[in-house]
């Protein structure tokens, strides 16, 4: 099944992992594609999904997601088939000075 990875920028908004330290965040999560994996995720932790895409259901300019290792080209298209194996991989640029 594949496993979806959220950086600590992202997990922090999930209460388990609010009051630790910064850490990643992984879920198995039984889906076929990105578009299923991301509603499923987003079905446990509904906080998340308007910190990953945006009112029109595109992935934020400052999150990148990585499936395999692969960033994904199309922010919009998120119909990519996954692997049981697969590891999509989410994370919020931060900036600051």
């Amino acid at each position: 099944m594949p496993r979806v990875v959220l950086a600590s920028a992202l997990s922090r908004w999930l209460p388990a992992y609010a009051a630790g330290a910064p850490r990643e965040a992984a879920f198995d999560i039984d889906a076929t594609d990105l578009h299923g994996l991301l509603d499923a995720l987003f079905a446990r932790h509904p906080n998340l999904r308007g910190y990953v895409l945006d009112e029109q259901g595109v992935v934020r300019h400052h999150v990148a997601i990585f499936v395999d290792g692969q960033a994904i080209r199309d922010k919009a298209n998120l119909r990519q088939p996954l692997a049981a194996s697969s590891e999509v991989y989410v994370m919020q640029a931060l900036s600051g000075g």
